[in-house]
């Protein structure tokens, strides 16, 4: 299962660093692994909640505490999860080729 530096989060996502530990906090849905030294490894699912609470906020103008509402409220809602698993399927498989991407170009920069 692949996993996200804090770094990578923040380039694939537009967030930076800061904001994203500040999210940690407010939305509790968002839960990366930390290791011996305190450093934050996000799932591909973490970065789904994390796009997912960006185009809220910044699309459709949610407050923070209110995206995090709203994404439990998705996650609950039987319809939605149904819609919820292509979406992510599909997130899942891109997320992993932009990963695949990343790494080819890292030698050649």
């Amino acid at each position: 299962m692949a996993e996200y530096s804090i770094g990578e989060v923040e380039r694939l996502a537009g967030i930076k660093a800061h904001a994203l530990r500040y999210w940690e906090e407010v939305v509790p849905l968002i839960r990366p692994r930390k290791d011996e030294q305190g450093r934050r490894f996000y799932s591909p699912r973490d970065v789904e909640l994390i796009l997912r609470v960006k185009y809220l906020v910044q699309e459709k103008k949610y407050t923070l505490e209110g995206a995090g509402e709203r994404l439990v409220a998705e996650l609950t809602d039987p319809d939605c999860v149904r819609a919820s698993e292509t979406v992510r399927s599909v997130r899942a498989e891109l997320m992993n080729l932009h990963a695949i991407v990343q790494k080819w170009k890292e030698p050649n920069e």
